[in-house]
């Protein structure tokens, strides 16, 4: 399976019986499926079908969907003129014009006077209503299909990115561990160091007792298994970008332990050059996490 970015923009149009049909459909991210409908009016019956469409092709994003249909001039119901009526107001008219003097009477004004036009409610059989539903739906289908590949196009954009991400916070954790500072020699050194330093500071200190402080101290401080974890991640990471699917969540709660194992390097590490590969993993996992929060 492929990834899928939450964000893309599709349209379809189709025809059905002489009335045009028309859905524009675009999603963003969203923790799951949602969906936004506009129908006109008349349309609310297909609710129902239209979300349950859109939830069975998605698994996240929030999702607005526009229906527009147009219907032709040849079956658009034509207005009836009550002309007897509208005749014997066109004589009343002229005569209070001819007495009193009135502003004579406007064909617009006359029509806008009740009784006079009439426009009948469209009489649709069972058969065309269903025959115009199946095919909106049908175009449904096609706007979904589009919106999908848009999905699809970024989502591949995004995998190639988060890959870079992770190659990077790799090469961070292998610089971490090969940093001469956490050589032996040198973790002993550094705490004999300050042994020392301490000893000369206040000759009273019990020296067994310092020198276990120092041991313990030394044994805390050790990176080891925040290395260890962070390659497990990288590892987990990669077999999800390579699984596709909606990884999203999943590749997020990976971020959320790059974080949490780069944070805890940071503040274990006793030498400058660990701190400054700490922070700079940090950076490279919020990328990272702000990245996937655009993944289905």
């Amino acid at each position: 399976m492929s990834l899928q970015s939450m964000t893309g923009f599709a349209r379809s149009v189709a025809e059905s019986d002489g009335t045009s049909i028309a859905w524009e459909v675009k999603s963003v991210n969203g923790k799951s499926v949602e969906v936004r409908l506009r129908l006109p009016q008349g349309f609310d019956r297909l609710e129902t079908a239209v979300r349950q469409t859109v939830q069975k092709r998605f698994a996240r994003g929030n999702f607005q969907a526009t229906l527009t249909v147009g219907r032709a001039a040849a079956r658009q119901i034509q207005p009836v003129v009550n002309e007897a009526f509208l005749k014997d107001l066109a004589g009343l008219a002229k005569r209070l014009q001819e007495q009193f003097g009135t502003e004579p009477a406007t064909a617009d004004g006359l029509l806008s006077l009740r009784g006079v036009l009439d426009i009948p409610e469209a009489v649709e059989t069972e058969e065309e209503r269903a025959a115009l539903d199946a095919a909106i739906l049908s175009a449904l289908e096609a706007a979904l299909a589009g919106l999908e590949q848009a999905r699809l196009g970024e989502g591949a954009a995004l995998g190639a990115l988060l890959a870079g991400h992770i190659d990077a916070i790799e090469a961070l954790t292998l610089k971490a561990e090969a940093d001469p500072s956490r050589e032996p020699a040198a973790i002993r050194e550094r705490i004999a160091e300050q042994v020392r330093l301490l000893m000369d500071a206040a000759a009273n200190l019990d020296a067994v007792r310092l020198h276990q402080e120092a041991a313990f101290l030394a044994t805390k401080a050790d990176i080891r298994e925040e290395i260890d974890r962070l390659k497990t991640h990288v590892a987990s990471a990669r077999a999800l970008l390579k699984s596709g699917g909606a990884v999203g969540r999943k590749l997020d709660f990976l971020a959320q332990e790059f974080n949490r194992e780069s944070n805890t390097l940071c503040s274990k590490s006793n030498a400058a050059a660990v701190t400054a590969i700490g922070l700079e993993l940090k950076a490279v996992v919020d990328q990272f996490r702000e990245q996937v929060q655009n993944l289905e």
